[in-house]
């Protein structure tokens, strides 16, 4: 059974990655990309379905401690056992060729006796490979996929009931290796990798890239830990930055709300920008802002929500049945059917993300204006249109406050785009006029006078979260009524145990699906923002603080927090929340820069 999805670790190459839990086992890995079908998927069922676990043969289940080494990718764990102290160092190296998970057992006192499982199921757990010894290696084989394992020779190996069975024992000092590579199984072995060597430079890598880093404000660490999860959900090739390492982890324990996070949102753009600009990581930020460029180039009414990590289009859902699912939350899906959604609040996002990244000095390419000002020409005629919003509903179309008010964010960044680029072909007077019109109508259906409050959707009583973000973009100034008002509704009635969630699930008629959820982390972070854009200071610290305290402990968070049974919830580890984490932390630090002068 699979551990709490807290209880996992993350480790990558920057073009997969793998989770580890406290126990020494990896229940979750694609290969060879975030998108690839799972060799191990025991997260979603069983260990059946696919794990690699090595740790003491004798004493407790779980590590004692673990933490990622200095500012890197690299997890260090920690047995103490009756006969002695041992500790594994998993890692995945940035890859050359293969991808390679590398696993180094050293011992730290006294000597203790190691046991390893490795079961590899191909296709999310549903194919049991032919494994066979080669060179030294246990290769197992399925239809397009091979994976090598290597090991020291002093370690035992053998095959049992389909599983790869490893024993040996380490004594203080001594260091024993395990490299398991995956290659297309139609070509010849990759080149091995010198596990050592790997170490330590994997260590000098993620060193010399975290010193980039120039926030140095009171939550260093923890911004720093978020900006090093962010790029290890980044697909190096593209620069596209997976919302998350996994699917199905659901948002309520045996509920249905379970989705494939592993693709690119543009919903995610703008506050990407910021965190990575912001925070000293210009190259990220110009590699995301490029990737967004090339997935959004063609038709703008052909604009997705979302793309592939190489900017696919085609992503289409369907259901895996022979997966349990976690704690037996069902169904398991791959791909996501809202690729087909109308959201119109992505005009918005890559408006202002193109906004933004010149503001920030990017290098700006002659056809981005054109692809620009073509996308504007759709949403001028596409605006008073009801959408699906933000959150993806799966209900009927509503006309969301948030899309309109990001609507109403690519008309004012269009407009000033002009205004500061007089080269550029276009009126400025054109889009202040859709500006203005957007606004006018938003504060006159999307407003409530009575609860001094925005509502989630024109005419309706329910509240959205992503109303928070209206000061922050610029459409009303934090210190207006309306705004105050808006906070305090949203931080009152979307309470959720002192968190928020995204909206009223319980009154709902435009969600479409039965059940609940936790609070939303990422809103969470934004009512934090948003409290201390009014003025609210302490109280956004005092709230910051308690969000930074839900992470486990290698700082990782998931998606929601289920505030009853006091656990994370959704997938992990999920980018948006880390963008909260690292975008509040500059706002309540005083290092709000990239946006200043942007909203």
């Amino acid at each position: 059974m699979p551990g709490l999805i807290e209880d996992y670790a993350l480790i990558g190459d920057l073009q997969t990655a793998a989770l580890v839990g406290r126990d020494g086992s990896i229940d979750w890995l694609c290969l060879p990309r975030f998108d690839s079908a799972a060799c191990f998927a025991a997260l979603l069922g069983d260990q059946e379905n696919g794990h690699w676990r090595i740790a003491p043969a004798h004493g407790p289940g779980n590590c004692a401690r673990r933490s990622y080494i200095g500012d890197t990718l690299v997890l260090e764990s920690v047995w103490e056992t009756g006969s002695g102290t041992v500790k594994i160092i998993d890692l995945m190296p940035q890859r050359d060729r293969a991808p390679d998970v590398i696993r180094i057992v050293e011992g730290v006192s006294g000597r203790v006796e190691m046991k390893g499982e490795l079961r590899l199921r191909f296709d999310y757990g549903n194919i049991v490979p032919w494994v066979r010894r080669v060179d030294g290696h246990r290769v197992a084989i399925a239809g397009p996929d091979s994976a090598w394992l290597r090991s020291e020779p002093e370690v035992h190996t053998y095959g049992k009931d389909f599983c790869t069975y490893a024993e040996f024992a380490v004594s203080a000092g001594e260091r024993v290796a395990f490299v398991l590579t995956w290659h297309p199984s139609h070509e010849k072995r990759p080149q091995l990798v010198d596990p050592y060597k790997s170490l330590e430079q994997s260590l000098q890598d993620w060193e010399k890239w975290a010193s980039q880093c120039r926030y140095d404000g009171p939550w260093r660490d923890a911004v720093l830990r978020s900006l090093i999860t962010l790029k290890a959900l980044t697909y190096a090739p593209s620069g596209g930055i997976v919302a998350a390492a996994t699917t199905s982890l659901p948002e309520e324990i045996r509920g249905v709300r379970n989705w494939d996070y592993r693709y690119c949102w543009l919903r995610d753009s703008t506050l990407t920008l910021n965190a990575l600009v912001t925070s000293g990581f210009m190259t990220e930020a110009a590699e995301w802002r490029d990737w967004l460029l090339r997935a959004v180039a063609g038709d703008p009414a052909d604009l997705q929500i979302m793309y592939g990590i190489e900017g696919e289009r085609r992503l289409a859902e369907t259901e895996i049945p022979w997966l349990d699912g976690y704690e037996a939350s069902l169904p398991i899906r791959v791909g996501n059917a809202a690729v087909d959604q109308l959201q119109l609040d992505v005009y918005g996002e890559v408006m202002d993300s193109l906004f933004l990244g010149h503001a920030a000095g990017m290098p700006t390419e002659q056809h981005t204006w054109a692809v620009q000002r073509a996308m504007m020409n759709f949403l001028e005629g596409k605006w008073r249109e009801p959408d699906e919003g933000l959150w993806e509903v799966r209900g009927d179309r509503q006309h969301f406050v948030h899309s309109k008010v990001m609507a109403w964010v690519a008309a004012d960044r269009a407009a000033r785009t002009l205004e500061s680029r007089p080269q550029l072909k276009g009126s400025p007077a054109r889009w202040r006029a859709m500006r203005d019109e957007v606004h006018r109508e938003v504060l006159r259906k999307g407003f409530d006078p009575v609860r001094n409050t925005f509502t989630q959707f024109y005419g309706s009583r329910e509240l959205d979260a992503a109303t928070l973000l209206i000061p922050q973009v610029g459409f009303l100034p934090a210190t207006d009524p309306r705004v105050i008002g808006t906070v305090e509704a949203v931080r009152r009635e979307l309470d959720h145990g002192g968190f928020v969630r995204r909206y009223t699930l319980e009154e709902s008629s435009v969600d479409g699906l039965p059940g609940g959820e936790g609070s939303f982390l990422a809103c969470s972070f934004w009512l934090a923002d948003a409290l201390h854009r009014t003025g609210r200071e302490d109280e956004a610290r005092v709230l910051f603080e308690k969000l930074l305290a839900l992470r486990n402990d290698v700082g990782l968070l998931a998606e929601e927090w289920d505030a009853v049974e006091g656990r994370q919830l959704g997938n992990f580890p999920q980018a948006f929340s880390h963008i909260g984490l690292v975008n509040t932390a500059l706002t309540l630090s005083g290092f709000d820069g990239a946006r200043q002068g942007v909203s």
